[in-house]
């Protein structure tokens, strides 16, 4: 394969199956036992498990794996939009398609590719979305999984079209939760943010952290490159670095909404929640042969080492 540049067995890092539908998967492995799982359907993360092997995403019982329907938790790519607007569909196509496993992807520095197992998959519109969206690009994804089991992903799309097109983003990651009462996100505090339930209102948060008892869906402008998701019941805080990706959505669609939608189930909300890397407020727009890079990492820790270790200003990349 020649996809990884890890000092271990490379052929043992990476696996290459198919799922029930015949679409190939791939499995990601570190030497301590973490792994990910990412499909071809849609680029899609649809596990990642620590070193324990505890699944880190959460994705509904009720979701559907068949295209061209959208799976339901993971982490979607949402591209070349966010949300419900114009004629295209709810949050872009790129998470419907059939993505391509990229066997001639341009390099990437050293340090994203060092002592990790990934893979680096490819997506090009076909004729049919080149009606709904009349723009040439090559949207390019690497997914890998470090050697202390963080996730990473790096998508970069590139113009090849004859005239600039605009685009919004987003990493649409479900982060299983043991119960959304208990959970609080730090890092937005005091952030101007739109609210989607009052039709995009801007309002400033006042809380100093963020708790959820009842449905949320926010888009936080101008968020910190690091944000951290605190799950007290289970001592685990996740991690989100981000870099290219100036918003952050916070999303949990309570009761109400839960009951309807199909491929969810009624009490999955205290399960799971939404904290996305995005690029939403202001579209991101390339001229003819530039390329934008939005990358994310995930990782979990225990709560005690994070808040005494965590630096919410912290590393970059």
């Amino acid at each position: 394969m020649g996809h990884s540049a890890a000092v271990w067995d490379s052929r043992a890092a990476i696996e290459i199956t198919k799922d029930w539908n015949g679409i190939e998967k791939v499995v990601l492995r570190n030497p301590q036992g973490a792994s990910a799982r990412v499909s071809l359907h849609g680029g899609q993360v649809t596990s990642w498990r620590n070193e324990q092997g505890e699944e880190l995403l959460f994705t509904s019982s009720k979701a559907i794996f068949k295209p061209p329907k959208a799976v339901r938790g993971g982490i979607p790519i949402c591209f070349p939009q966010f949300g419900n607007c114009g004629s295209l569909e709810q949050h872009g196509f790129a998470r419907n398609k059939i993505w391509t496993i990229d066997e001639n992807s341009p390099p990437l520095s050293l340090k994203d590719s060092q002592g990790k197992s990934f893979i680096d998959l490819l997506f090009k519109p076909s004729e049919e979305d080149l009606k709904c969206w009349p723009h040439s690009f090559e949207f390019r994804l690497r997914v890998s999984l470090a050697a202390d089991g963080s996730l990473n992903l790096i998508s970069r799309v590139r113009n090849v079209n004859g005239k600039p097109f605009s685009f919004s983003f987003a990493y649409h990651t479900y982060l299983s939760v043991s119960d959304i009462s208990e959970v609080r996100i730090e890092g937005l505090e005091t952030l101007d943010y739109l609210d989607n339930l009052c039709g995009k209102e801007r309002f400033t948060e006042q809380g100093d952290a963020i708790t959820f008892e009842s449905e949320v869906d926010r888009v936080y402008l101008s968020a910190p490159n690091v944000v951290a998701v605190l799950d007290h019941e289970r001592k685990r805080t996740y991690v989100i670095r981000k870099e290219g990706l100036p918003d952050v959505v916070v999303w949990n669609p309570w009761e109400k909404k839960s009951k309807a939608m199909a491929d969810f189930g009624d009490d999955e909300y205290k399960q799971m929640l939404c904290v996305d890397g995005a690029a939403i407020a202001k579209p991101v727009t390339l001229k003819p042969g530039e390329e934008w890079t939005g990358r994310l990492e995930l990782s979990a820790v225990p709560s005690t080492f994070c808040s005494e270790n965590l630096d919410l200003q912290g590393r970059g990349f």
